[in-house]
């Protein structure tokens, strides 16, 4: 599994750098956020180190489909309300104008009693 030494997320993922783990499994890792915009806010990372979603390839397709599935079962686990009442946001940024600040791709999810702080 291809992976940049110079990554936070890649040295998170090797446990290398402490986090809050909410899942974690051979190919995806789930930790809260050190920063969370919500009250439940945590990033889903794959353990590949992959820059962006823009670097996605075709082979990464079930990858990202068991992230995206994933999310709404974590986000139940983690305290939001379920559809259609409550629910949660998942983003993706991606580049520079996308927002991204760490170059390795990640989903936030975020949900809770609004108002947040930001989002």
């Amino acid at each position: 599994m291809a992976s940049d030494p110079n990554c936070i997320f890649c040295k998170i993922a090797a446990g290398a750098i402490p986090s809050r783990k909410v899942h974690e499994d051979d190919e995806i890792l789930a930790f809260h956020d050190i920063a969370p915009w919500a009250p439940v806010h945590f990033l889903l990372i794959p353990k590949e180190h992959i820059a962006s979603l823009a670097n996605a390839e075709p082979r990464h397709e079930a990858l990202l489909g068991r992230m995206m599935a994933l999310a709404p079962k974590l986000a139940l686990e983690q305290g939001c309300e379920p559809y259609p009442a409550g629910g949660f946001r998942v983003m993706v940024n991606t580049g520079a104008h996308g927002g991204q600040e760490v170059h390795h791709l990640h989903l936030h999810v975020m949900g809770g009693p609004r108002p947040w702080a930001k989002g």
